[in-house]
């Protein structure tokens, strides 16, 4: 068993099938049987050996060239199917429809006949069947099809001077973008980038995947296009304990933090001076004067002070120092002084 491609008459659609041994050379006319049936077509490509697995799954095949009698009924098919676009393409107008068509198909045993059109919404067209199937008195159908397959099936010339790749060789549609075309460097006017039917060109993501490849590659980092080589490596017996890499390790981040404050700090700033703290050794209690621990403020013991104590609480508390208490023991033997300062710590007056 063979496989053969042929080339179906409407919509124009390129298939497998099974030849069972019979001689078809290439652009010669046959007859096959597919999923609607006999049908008239075109061979592509010529026979070639099938594998047992690809057989299975091909189940149309090949019937016969195509013969004197074929060729009458395929000349009689297309008068026919003039007769009836015409008679449609009357009715349509006589019920206003806003539908385009596009080609009418008969079937080779003349049983069914589809007609083929376009419309931008949904369309009521039953009373078109029934007035078609009265007039031509066989089965009637009706397929609303896409712009994109109407050029397909009625065919042209594109910008390029070629007839077009959907009605020579492309078979499935893809989706084309606008992204497409500013990638390429391409014109953004749509009347410059659309095709016969209205619509961004095919041929516009040919070349697409290359430019997306070429822009990665240019885009990527010195690493990722560098092949990365795992080498084994073997630990190595250095001799030294986990707690001293530990300890070690604790050191090298005190230092970095040391020397990243450092840097930090303006050279103008400046330095913090040293906390220094200063033993003061415990003195007896004399009882002649009471001091508040609050640096720079005196707290007197009783509301009654002396001159001499009024006179000295200025000096006492300049500019929020205190002043140094040999200079306050002093005072405390001149002539007059011990008065109040006797009286402030709660000593006998001197008699």
């Amino acid at each position: 068993m063979q496989t053969v491609k042929v080339r179906l008459r409407k919509p124009g659609r390129v298939l497998s099938f099974l030849n069972p041994d019979i001689p078809l050379q290439r652009d010669e006319p046959c007859v096959v049987r597919s999923d609607r049936g006999l049908e008239f077509g075109t061979c592509v490509l010529p026979p070639e050996p099938c594998p047992p697995e690809l057989e299975q799954r091909i189940k149309m095949n090949v019937i016969r060239k195509l013969n004197y009698h074929d060729e009458g009924t395929y000349r009689q098919i297309l008068a026919e199917e003039k007769k009836a676009m015409d008679l449609c393409g009357q009715k349509m107008r006589d019920r206003k429809l806003p539908m385009r068509l596009v080609d009418v198909e008969y079937s080779m045993d003349k049983r069914k006949v589809v007609f083929y059109f376009t419309a931008e919404d949904r369309v009521d067209f039953r009373e078109l069947v029934r007035d078609l199937a009265h007039d031509l008195k066989t089965r009637i159908e009706l397929r609303h099809i896409q712009v994109r397959d109407a050029a397909k099936m009625i065919g042209g010339i594109g910008t390029c001077g070629r007839e077009l790749c959907c009605t020579t060789w492309l078979q499935d549609f893809m989706p084309i973008s606008m992204k497409m075309a500013k990638r390429q460097n391409l014109s953004l006017n749509p009347t410059k980038i659309s095709g016969q039917c209205g619509r961004l060109m095919c041929c516009i993501s040919y070349e697409n995947e290359m430019y997306v490849t070429e822009k990665k590659v240019r885009g990527a980092a010195p690493a990722e296009l560098t092949e990365e080589i795992e080498v084994p490596v073997k630990p190595v017996d250095t001799g030294v304990s986990t707690q001293d890499l530990f300890r070690l390790k604790l050191e090298a981040d005190a230092a970095t933090a040391r020397a990243r404050e450092k840097d930090q700090r303006p050279d103008d700033a400046p330095a913090k001076a040293p906390i220094t703290t200063t033993a003061i050794a415990d003195e007896p209690d004399t009882g002649d004067e009471e001091f508040d621990e609050a640096e720079g403020e005196e707290t007197a013991a009783t509301p009654d002070r002396g001159p001499a104590q009024q006179g000295a609480a200025p000096n006492a508390n300049r500019e929020g120092q205190r002043r140094p208490r040999r200079r306050r023991r002093g005072r405390r033997n001149r002539p007059g002084g011990g008065q109040g300062g006797g009286q402030q710590g709660g000593g006998q007056p001197a008699s």
